[in-house]
């Protein structure tokens, strides 16, 4: 009971601290506290200091709390009924759970005035319905600000040209606002479901390594000619630094790299400087504009030189960019990727876990493998936020080396780093259990196997398969049933290579009585499976070769009777038994009557073995004259048929 209320409690304390955190994030931060109370109303400081103390509090009650191994992850523990066995109901009730909360938050949204009461002491904004509808109908500055504040781009163009259709004259930041808009949204409305319109979508196949993810992965929203971001901007009567940099970044995000560069030398022949957010992207764009290796890079220097005239300061998305940059200059990446970490270190930035990916890439793709060791002894122990887009943990399965794993899950583990490990498809790639069957003692293998299933990892078929080959590495097949056990629960007992190498496993060897008892158990939940038949999900279909094993399996633990009804299925379903098996099947026979249906059964498959069979069984059975006779005609139309 005090381990349940200690887990309860522990949840309720994450849960409080993400409540409060909301607050603390609109009431004021936590520099605020030092503010005199006559700056702040006395309620409201009474307040932060109260909530500076229970954060304290409810952070060391958490910290005494260990992750259980045996629980789900925490989302799904309201509702049991709904705890993923796989990687893929993971990724599905996960999405199901944070639909539903999207749909409550659109009809919340949709419907306002049924959502006014407002029970949150002192007042947070975020948890009150968002104004969706607009509310100001004239034609009026104000109204194209409303419109812009909702994202609403194609209406707050249309009452842009309706300003400038009146005579009225835009405000330069209320025309940049609009700009910032449709360049950000390629000058269109953002949609839910992020499902571009047809004439302005490009396929663009698998931009990353590893599967498809998202339908958004499948196109790619283009920079359309003279669109709204062009036709506004050549309509400013005053083009600022705030006004290129939109429409660059803009062009860069949708692929017209070239335009970007002609904004920008168009920009620095109005005698304007860019800032620091305009050089982040031109440098990404840069390897798409030069063919050769050295062009790109002679590029991206250019831009470098210029940043220096003009006095911007390069931040950490500068760094990353150029690294991501180098990765596609060839041979050139290796020696400026360590100049520009040296660079980053002697202006002080430090770098993120997206630095270190593109170092990583640049080497591994030129064969160095060593620079992981170094990598990770830089990163060790410390903790990490996203900064960058592309900002994720490592994974070394590629590496085969099981150190590296080592030191990438310690990583992990330090604060909240496991936030930065990416969606499910990328945790299923992550961990290193595949690894550790491979290189570990299965001790150790199980010892993880218990602690990472199923709170943190929810293996595929591989990965179970790659366990059965550790278990029979170290001569442990007596967790087979144990692993069976696991296999059903988490939904595999479907894939006929898994359940047949497991088949196979437990038929190989002979064993003690009770493991060869598991064994039989395990073999008729198999056997169950297979005789299901084709229900909701992909149904199992017999196989000689499972069907082999199964008998083997059920012989070897002296059940007669149900292995003697697997053989006759073997008839039922068109299969054929191995010569093996059928040898094996009249070494545990004891009645004459037995082996002479075995015999016969033998002959029915016009197996090669069966004068043999008919040979040892007038030699070690003692038979009646009608029962040699028939053995005798077997063995003469056996030989007729050969």
């Amino acid at each position: 009971n005090c381990f349940y209320c200690m887990r309860s409690l522990h949840e309720l304390c994450k849960i409080h601290m993400r409540y409060e955190a909301r607050i603390l994030q609109h009431v004021g931060p936590s520099s605020s506290w030092t503010v005199p109370l006559g700056v702040r109303s006395e309620k409201k400081a009474r307040i932060l200091i109260q909530l500076k103390i229970k954060w304290a509090v409810l952070q060391a009650l958490a910290s005494t709390v260990n992750r259980d191994p045996t629980a789900p992850h925490y989302m799904f523990q309201d509702d049991p009924y709904l705890t993923p066995r796989t990687s893929a109901e993971f990724k599905l009730y996960s999405l199901s759970q944070e639909s539903g909360r999207m749909a409550a938050n659109h009809i919340v949204n949709k419907n306002p005035k049924f959502f006014q009461k407002d029970f949150a002491e002192p007042h947070i904004p975020c948890l009150m319905p968002e104004t969706m509808e607009l509310r100001i109908e004239e034609v009026s500055e104000a109204a194209l600000l409303e419109r812009i504040m909702l994202r609403k781009v194609k209406a707050a163009v249309d009452m842009y040209d309706q300003l400038l259709q009146a005579g009225t004259t835009v405000s330069t930041d209320a025309a940049n606002d609009l700009l910032d808009l449709i360049c950000l949204y390629g000058d269109r409305d953002p949609v839910q479901d992020d499902k571009p319109e047809a004439e302005d979508v490009q396929e663009e196949g698998r931009r990353r390594k590893g599967r498809l993810r998202r339908a958004s992965d499948l196109v790619r929203i283009v920079w359309r000619e003279n669109n709204n971001a062009e036709r506004i901007f050549n309509l400013l009567p005053e083009r600022d630094t705030r006004a290129y940099s939109a429409l660059i970044r803009g062009m860069v995000k949708y692929g017209a790299h070239v335009k970007a560069f002609n904004a920008y030398t168009d920009m620095l022949n109005n005698r304007l400087t860019a800032d620091v957010h305009t050089f982040n992207a031109l440098i990404s764009a840069a390897p798409e504009v030069r063919e050769r290796y050295t062009e790109k890079w002679d590029l991206i220097v250019d831009l470098l030189k210029q940043m220096n005239e003009q006095k911007v300061k390069p931040d950490l998305l500068t760094f990353n960019a150029l690294l991501k940059a180098l990765r596609r200059c060839g041979s050139l990446a290796r020696a400026q990727s360590l100049h520009t970490l040296s660079e980053m270190k002697a202006m002080g930035i430090a770098p993120s876990l997206a630095s270190f990916d593109h170092v990583l890439g640049i080497f591994y793709k030129a064969g160095q493998t060593d620079i992981l060791q170094e990598v990770m002894t830089e990163v060790a122990g410390r903790t990490f936020v996203a900064q960058d887009p592309d900002d994720g943990m490592p994974a070394c399965l590629d590496t085969k080396d099981i150190e590296a794993a080592y030191r990438v899950h310690d990583l992990l583990s330090v604060g909240e780093n496991w936030r930065l490990l990416g969606d499910s498809f990328q945790q299923s790639i992550y961990l290193m259990f595949n690894l550790l069957c491979m290189m570990e003692h299965i001790d150790v293998v199980l010892k993880w196997y218990k602690e990472l299933i199923p709170s943190l990892y929810y293996p595929n078929p591989q990965g179970m398969r790659d366990l059965l080959q550790a278990l029979d590495t170290d001569n442990r097949l007596d967790m087979i049933p144990q692993i069976w056990k696991d296999i059903r629960r988490m939904g595999h007992d479907n894939k006929s290579d898994l359940v047949e190498e497991l088949l196979s496993l437990m038929a190989r060897d002979k064993h003690s009585p009770e493991i060869q008892e598991s064994f039989a158990v395990c073999a008729l939940d198999v056997r169950s499976l297979y005789e299901q038949g084709q229900g909701a999900r992909m149904a199992l279909e017999w196989t000689a070769t499972a069907m082999t094993n199964i008998t083997s399996v059920l012989l070897a633990a002296q059940k007669k009777q149900q292995a003697w009804d697997m053989l006759k299925l073997f008839k039922t379903k068109n299969r054929v038994p191995s010569e093996e098996l059928m040898e094996e099947f009249l070494a545990s026979i004891n009645d004459p009557q037995h082996a002479m249906e075995l015999v016969q059964i033998s002959a029915s498959f016009c197996l090669p073995s069966t004068p043999k069979l008919a040979e040892r069984v007038l030699q070690e059975f003692e038979l009646s004259e009608e029962q040699k006779t028939i053995l005798s005609e077997l063995e003469v139309s056996t030989e007729v048929s050969e």
